[in-house]
């Protein structure tokens, strides 16, 4: 399929209930995305046009690659280990055990091998989400928490310096920046910007700098410069846009995912490919999807 300019096409009409965190994998040409309401895992193959899904315990919020092949899951008790060769996910730890009510949401890999994901009150009302990153230490999992009163967190993104850490507060349409530390401290909170039309879900920065918003009840891809002034938007002939990922050879081209969560039949029935996998060719190229590392034993 030629793809062109800014002009998404529809590449699997899904129908996903809440399709999130598309990742690339270049060794594989293909790109890993979940629905976290049906609890499943989809790879999409861009040299075939196929797509494999394999069934989580679930509600499962991002999949992230790991160092060594496999991949790590953030479920609603926690983190998983997920093996796409066998298909089975193995419990790895537990976040907020002392919250039953909250789950985790999104993630992202930082330069230095570290994941930073984020939680929320799976009834979207509580400020109870916190975000974290965790490490790979003396053979397990080490947990850091940093920030608190979250209703839905989402993004985060690593700037391409990996100097800052951008996150989303997504009810109150709010965009926040962090500077990281070498120590990987989150410090310097502010608001990096603020959005009018929808709501920021997930994020992700180009080669440039410059953030790239998934828009919930937007319509779009809402685009900030690294200063946060508004670059144009890209639209979707969907409402609910969820976030994207760079892919491709050179990495210009974009995959977006998209949901079919809170449309009213009417709605349904007027975005027809709402929930469905989309794609389009940039003039920017996106960073390399980097991996958790783990450490040597």
């Amino acid at each position: 399929m030629e793809l062109e300019y800014h002009k998404p096409v529809c590449l699997s009409d899904l129908r996903a209930m809440l399709g999130e965190g598309p990742v690339w994998i270049a060794a594989e040409q293909s790109f890993y995305f979940v629905d976290i309401h049906s609890h499943r895992v989809h790879r999409y193959c861009l040299a075939d046009a196929t797509l494999k899904s394999w069934n989580a315990p679930n509600r499962i919020g991002f999949l992230l690659p790991v160092s060594d092949g496999t991949f790590l899951a953030g479920l609603p008790d926690g983190l998983h280990r997920f093996d796409v060769k066998t298909g089975y996910f193995e419990h790895a730890c537990t976040i907020e055990a002392e919250d039953p009510d909250n789950r985790l949401n999104d993630g992202c890999v930082d330069q230095k091998g570290r994941i930073w994901f984020g939680t929320m009150d799976e009834g979207e009302s509580r400020e109870s989400g916190a975000l974290y990153h965790v490490e790979h230490k003396k053979g397990q999992l080490s947990v850091s928490h940093w920030d608190s009163g979250y209703t839905v967190s989402n993004g985060p993104a690593l700037s391409p310096c990996g100097k800052v850490l951008y996150a989303c507060d997504s009810p109150r349409q709010r965009i926040y920046a962090f500077d990281i530390t070498e120590a990987g401290e989150l410090k310097n909170k502010r608001i990096f910007a603020t959005l009018t039309k929808g709501y920021p879900d997930g994020v992700v920065t180009d080669s440039e700098g410059n953030l790239w918003c998934g828009t919930w009840a937007g319509g779009q891809i809402t685009r900030f410069r690294p200063d946060g002034t508004m670059m144009e938007p890209i639209a979707l002939p969907v409402s609910n846009v969820t976030k994207v990922a760079f892919g491709g050879v050179d990495y210009k081209t974009v995959f977006v995912t998209t949901a079919r969560k809170g449309l009213t039949p009417g709605m349904a029935e007027a975005q027809p490919q709402a929930g469905g996998i989309f794609a389009f060719r940039t003039d920017i190229a996106g960073n390399p999807q980097h991996s958790f590392a783990l450490e040597p034993l």
